[in-house]
């Protein structure tokens, strides 16, 4: 692979994840505690249309950094090879929670608030936060040091 397109790669990555990171942690310390103020009668819609839009927004940036974390480990020789490795044992750990424990909460939230659902949608997702603000820590690590290494 290039240096450059390594670059464009390494980018890419970078701001996909640190995209992510800023969304995560608004959701976590703004977006989810604040569902619990919406009336009753309106959170069935609300939570609908909130998963429609979210999904929307994280998306893109959940597969671009989920496609340029694979590129990286796979593609990247030498001594930085493994903090991409991490990176996608960590991008795995994050959609495995997305999946086995977010998504079953918004779904029991989409037909109406149910409080224990959202406890357990809050309390949860601060593994995604982690695990985010780790992933940035490695990308921004990573970003570093090919600003070091620049000619």
């Amino acid at each position: 692979m290039t240096d450059a397109a390594t670059g464009v790669l390494l980018l890419s990555h970078a701001a996909a994840t640190l995209g992510m990171l800023g969304v995560i942690w608004f959701v976590q310390v703004v977006h989810y505690p604040l569902m619990a103020s919406v009336g009753t009668e309106e959170f069935a819609a609300y939570e609908q249309a909130h998963a429609r839009q979210t999904t929307f927004v994280v998306a893109p940036l959940m597969l671009v950094e989920l496609a340029t974390g694979i590129a990286l480990a796979f593609g990247v020789a030498g001594g930085g090879a493994a903090r991409w490795w991490i990176g996608l044992a960590l991008i795995a750990l994050i959609w495995i929670s997305t999946f086995a424990l977010q998504v079953p909460q918004h779904a029991r939230l989409a037909s109406g608030f149910d409080a224990e659902a959202h406890a357990r949608l809050v309390a949860t997702n601060w593994i995604r936060t982690v695990l985010w603000t780790a992933r940035a820590g490695i990308v921004l690590w990573s970003l570093a040091g090919s600003w070091g290494n620049a000619d």
